[in-house]
């Protein structure tokens, strides 16, 4: 099987981290690491420096999203999940985490896995102003439209 790959340049702000890798072969997910220890206090939202930037090639999108151990064992999220990466931004890669636990504080490790990063394309739209729009089975069926919960 012949899998899309990309290039994509990454600095080392710091010279000591780990660059992101897939933990499994065929993961969507690159492992990003807290650069920095810190405490993330019950419902409390922190940003975790990670001591990389990225140059996302043209019509790519990075999105980083939470680990679901650390969501589930400790109440670890993100913030804005998933967080945006857009191509032209050159800044340092940080994670905004919130601790969603109500009694226990997170205690955050340098060089702890914290999040995942997933690079994916993404076209870009031309936005067309109508008058109306198509018809559709759902229609303006909006939340709990199709009896699910």
């Amino acid at each position: 099987m012949c899998l899309d790959r990309v290039a994509v340049r990454i600095k080392r702000l710091d010279k000591s981290v780990q660059i992101p890798s897939y933990a499994y072969e065929g993961d969507a997910g690159l492992d990003l690491r807290a650069n920095d220890d810190m405490i993330i206090e019950p419902h409390c939202r922190v940003l975790v420096p990670t001591g990389l930037a990225i140059a996302l090639p043209e019509g790519y999108a990075g999105f980083v999203q939470p680990r679901s151990g650390m969501a589930l064992k400790l109440g670890l999220s993100i913030a804005n999940t998933p967080g945006l990466i857009d191509s032209h931004y050159r800044g340092e890669l940080k994670i905004i985490c919130i601790n969603l636990d109500p009694k226990v504080a997170i205690h955050i490790e340098r060089g702890e896995r914290i999040a995942q990063l997933v690079i994916q394309r993404v076209p870009i739209v031309d936005l067309v102003e109508v008058d109306e729009l198509d018809e559709t089975d759902r229609g303006t069926g909006g939340f709990g439209s199709s009896g699910t919960v």
